[in-house]
This record gives structure tokens, C-alpha cells and sequence, in this order.
């Protein structure tokens, strides 16, 4: 599985290009991270890759800081998405990335848990329902049907006791315990995503205002857990300044719903879950900065929470910080101009 999606990526990131923009279609991605997309032109591509850095040691109960359960939560991920514009109104994106690191570090070292590898295989196709131009203005809604499909393993574990430390007499065997989803690369299940998204422009003013929205429906993953479903409803506004410098903040509104077990699963004895403490709700302020040249994009960005209310007491929001790359082009040649 995982040899044909590279197989799929590398066929794609080795097509002939042109990097000429004179074909018609959709704008794109108007926020350089990807955060908010719509469609793109008929046989465009682009490629984005970013590192995001994730750190916390903030707990709450409800909205309430409170005493911490462990040291802290850190991350390191890569994360690819390539999108193509196989028709004026259809944009089909692919995505995936790596967990370099996942880490949850506790008082004492034995009590750190820390994995590695692939996360998620992404499948979203968008389709652009209305485009229409006048007047320097230009308003854009495209919807979004996709499927996100475990690559890497849901059932990470470590190392508890090693065989050397059993005493004469007893079974030399090592024995390993499973890892807290919040260490896991993957919480294992096949999910269904929908979205939706309302872009404005205002060419004369370089401004852009669109809305975008996303809900995952999580399914039971092969341990009988189904995590929380997932919502978000995203505010966005961009300019741009010195032709190649863009500024875009964002309001992000986000519900995640509580995890649910099958029938005869005890997910506290099992998985050292308590279902009381899952689920939030969060409000964050995303600002990005972006510099754009020749089909390539620089941006940084960074998750600030507002707003946190967690059922029970979990781990909070507190550090997120992302750098990456867009590389948009043509894969094909424009047709030559009919002169009259």
C-alpha cells in the first residue's frame, strides 16, 4: 500500500511542466498553508511540504488550568499534499505525512512513551459549485468529499520489562504495553471528511475573505474504539502587500466529540482511557505570513488558543508553530492563443 502511494506522488512530482498561469479555472489555495482550499486551474498542480512542531504542559479541567498529569506533550511532523486540477470545477488532493517523533514525557523516565512514523492517507477530491467574476471581484463555493485511511500502526507499544529483569524461575519474556492515543501516529479507523468553502475577492484591494468548514466522521477502529468526530469552522481574511508578501489571520472554531467503545470494552482497564476526559471545544487566532515567487510559497504560521473547554481533565492546547513550501505550476502547455 504504502509503495503505491509513493509510486503516485513521484509520477506526479515528475510530470513535464510549464510555468506559464494563462489557463482558465479556480484560484486555489488563497491561504498558503493549505488551511482553506478551493479548486485549481484545469492541469495544474501543486505541491506543499511543511514541518509542524507541536509542545505542551498545560492541563485543564473544563476551562480551568489545572494540575498537570504529566511533564509535557511534544511533536514533530511532516506533513505532503499534492493537489491537481483535473478539470475547471474538479480538484482531486492527496495527502499523508510522518511523525519524526511523538513524545509524551512523564516525571520520572520510565515512564515516557514516545513513537514514530506514518500517520494518515488523505483522499479529497473538491468540486467548485459556483465561480463567477465582475467588476474586479470574484466569489468562489466549492464542497468537498474525502476518506482518511490509517498508513501507520494504532497499536504502537513499549518496552515495560525486559526479559533480563525477570528472577530465576520466571518466563524470560519481554512485556510491552500499548501506547495512550495521545502517543499513537493514527487512531486507526477509516473516516468519512466533508467540507465546504465560500471565498470573496477583492482584486482592486489585493483582499480575500472565505470561510471554510470540515467535519470527520470517525468510525471503530480494530480495538473497538471510536474516537470523538471532529468539527471546525474557520474565519479567514488575506492581503496582500509588495506584490509578494501576503498576511492572513484566521479564526478557528473547533469541536471534538467524546471517544465511545464497543460493546465489552473496558477502555480505562484496556487503554488507559477515561472516557469522562475526552472531547473539547476550542477557539484559536491563526495568524500567517507568507512570500510568494516564481510558483513557490514560503509561509510560517502559528495556533494561538483563545478559548479551551475540555471535559474532564486533559491536556490543552498551548504551543503550535508550522513552516513549509507550495510549489504551483502547469503540467501541461496552455493551447496557443486564436487570433481574429
Amino acid at each position: 500500500m504504502r509503495l503505491i502511494i509513493i509510486s503516485i506522488l513521484t509520477l506526479f512530482a515528475h510530470s513535464n511542466i510549464y510555468a506559464q498561469g494563462c489557463c482558465s479555472g479556480g484560484a486555489g489555495s488563497p491561504i498558503a498553508g493549505g488551511a482553506a482550499s478551493g479548486v485549481l486551474q484545469e492541469n495544474q498542480m501543486e505541491i506543499s511540504i511543511n514541518h509542524q512542531h507541536n509542545t505542551s504542559n498545560i492541563f485543564y479541567t473544563g476551562s480551568e488550568v489545572t494540575e498537570p498529569l504529566f511533564k509535557n506533550l511534544t511533536s514533530n511532523y511532516i506533513f505532503f499534499r499534492t493537489d491537481y486540477g483535473v478539470s475547471k470545477k474538479l480538484t482531486l488532493s492527496l495527502a499523508s505525512g510522518y511523525y519524526l517523533d511523538k513524545t509524551k514525557e512523564a516525571e520520572y523516565i520510565a515512564g515516557n512513551r514516545t513513537s514514530s512514523g506514518y500517520s494518515d492517507l488523505i483522499i479529497f477530491p473538491r468540486y467548485s459549485i459556483y465561480n463567477k467574476s465582475a467588476n474586479f471581484k470574484r466569489t468562489e463555493i466549492a464542497l468537498g468529499l474525502g476518506v482518511k485511511m490509517p498508513l501507520g500502526t494504532h497499536m504502537d507499544s513499549t518496552l515495560t520489562t525486559a526479559a533480563s529483569a525477570y528472577a530465576p524461575g520466571f518466563p524470560e519474556k519481554d512485556q510491552y504495553s500499548i501506547n495512550a492515543p495521545l502517543v499513537q501516529t493514527t487512531n486507526g479507523s477509516n473516516d468519512l471528511m466533508f467540507y465546504s468553502f465560500i471565498f470573496r475577492e477583492y482584486q482592486k484591494r489585493k483582499l480575500r475573505l472565505f470561510i471554510s468548514a470540515l467535519h470527520v466522521k470517525k468510525s471503530f477502529n480494530s480495538l473497538g474504539i471510536k474516537f470523538g468526530n471532529y468539527s471546525s469552522l474557520g474565519l479567514f481574511a488575506s492581503k496582500t502587500f509588495f506584490r509578494k508578501w501576503g498576511l492572513t489571520t484566521q479564526l478557528k472554531l473547533e469541536h471534538v466529540g467524546k471517544i465511545q467503545a464497543a460493546e465489552n470494552i473496558d477502555l480505562l482497564g484496556n487503554y488507559s482511557i477515561d472516557p469522562i476526559s475526552t472531547g473539547s471545544n476550542k477557539a484559536f487566532f491563526i495568524p500567517q505570513i507568507s512570500y510568494s515567487q516564481n510558483g513557490l510559497t514560503f509561509f510560517a504560521t502559528s495556533e494561538i488558543p483563545v478559548y479551551q473547554y475540555l471535559h474532564g481533565t486533559q491536556v490543552g492546547s498551548q504551543n503550535q508553530f508550522t513552516i513549509g513550501i507550495n510549489y504551483r505550476f502547469l503540467t501541461k502547455e496552455c493551447p496557443p492563443e486564436v487570433k481574429l
